[in-house]
């Protein structure tokens, strides 16, 4: 167990220790900073564009240690929309220009996996339609024909195991440099985790440690499959942000699970996007953009319905994560990122005083990709971002951008 470094100033050593190199497995990261997973929206019909290289090799040019490469499905049905990346076998030779590109800045690329599990909207021939841990309404799919999610079966959890370690292993084979597995934000795994929505009496519910079987076995047969000197990340809710969600004191206990099972870093955020989706956002709620980006009535009218509930506004202050992220800290001894609100050098200088070994970053990045770099040289203190959250609107009109 770690014991908090003592309260002190900003130093600016500490600022300096964000930009130094952080070994993660057999990787060596230029930096400390992350390209937190957020998703894209340059996988039309779920193949990987031109626009998606770009997107990550203009972060690398940027200065990024690690960008993530944000919701690659593991599946078909692991979609919440047609959209969304697939990591099937044709993804190799699709993504290998974005990795060749990433590493030639001098930067690595990470790909998150995932699985929407009873959150989608989509439902292509031959897939199952929206399963999850327990049968539940699933809001998003209802205006799509898909109001219900289903219940499990074993061999649906078994074959889900399968494909995450089949998504892994093809990531490696397309040159990303590690891999993040998604136990957050109320997907599949998050689902699993979450006494909210995992209601089952068998094996895979009930404790703790049943609602972990999963995402534990989903841990061991990728690292089975990609070796012990790749790394292996998990995103991971330090709590769900509603009564009855996953909190915190669960959520150590899962850290500590995780850090059992030799996990090489820990991306610490919050948030369930069925739920309480800008739990993990704070800051402004674009609620009219993200209707008016919506491409099917039925989605705008459903977005218009439900959106003033799921898309419930959070106030904004920089390192809102920071006071939660402190109990994991305490809990366990292996690499944790940081995430939420770091907007500034004295936020990179606070994360490295207070033990964190990374740093995860979204809106700053998409304001301004050369952040880091321009960071590191002095000639910029703070993001320009004002977390006015239209950039969530943009992912589902032409692709992520800052309005700025």
């Amino acid at each position: 167990m770690r014991e908090q470094p003592p309260a002190r100033p900003v130093d600016q050593s500490d600022a300096r220790r964000a930009f130094t190199p952080f070994r993660l497995a057999g990787l060596t990261l230029r930096n400390r900073i992350i390209k937190s997973a957020t998703y894209e929206g340059m996988s039309p019909g779920g193949r990987a564009g031109t626009a998606l290289v770009e997107h990550h090799a203009e972060l690398a040019r940027g200065g990024v240690g690690l960008t993530t490469v944000a919701y690659a499905a593991v599946a078909s049905a692991g979609r919440t929309f047609a959209e969304q990346l697939v990591m099937d076998e044709d993804q190799v030779v699709r993504l290998r220009p974005l990795t060749d590109a990433v590493h030639r800045h001098g930067g690595a690329a990470s790909l998150q996996l995932a699985h929407c599990g009873g959150f989608s909207k989509y439902r292509a021939a031959g897939d199952p339609g929206p399963v999850g841990p327990s049968r539940g309404f699933n809001p998003y799919g209802a205006l799509s024909g898909l109001p219900w999610a289903r219940e499990m079966s074993e061999a649906e959890i078994t074959g889900v195991i399968t494909d995450f370690a089949d998504a892994a292993g093809r990531a490696k084979a397309a040159g990303f440099d590690a891999v993040e597995l998604h136990l957050g934000h109320g997907y599949l795994l998050s689902q699993f985790l979450s006494p909210a929505t995992n209601r089952r009496t068998d094996s895979w519910g009930g404790s703790l440690t049943n609602r972990l079987r999963l995402p534990i076995a989903v841990v061991r047969a990728v690292r089975e499959r990609v070796g012990d000197q790749f790394p292996i990340l998990c995103k991971t809710n330090l709590d769900d942000g509603f009564a009855g969600g996953l909190g915190l004191e669960e959520s150590v206990m899962v850290a500590r699970a995780l850090a059992t099972e030799k996990v090489d870093a820990l991306v610490l955020s919050a948030g369930f996007v069925s739920r309480s989706a800008f739990y993990l956002l704070r800051g402004g709620r674009p609620l009219r953009q993200m209707i008016a980006a919506e491409r099917k009535w039925s989605q705008k009218l459903a977005l218009a319905l439900f959106g003033p509930v799921l898309v419930r506004p959070w106030p904004f202050t920089e390192l809102f994560l920071l006071e939660s992220a402190r109990r994991v800290r305490e809990a366990v001894d292996i690499p944790l990122a940081l995430l939420g609100g770091v907007s500034s050098r004295d936020n990179l200088a606070t994360a490295m005083r207070e033990g964190f070994e990374l740093v995860a970053v979204a809106r700053a990045l998409l304001a301004n990709p050369s952040w880091v770099r321009e960071l590191e040289a002095g000639t910029l203190e703070r993001t320009r971002c004002t977390r006015c959250n239209i950039c969530i609107a943009e992912m589902d009109r032409n692709g992520v951008r800052c309005v700025l």
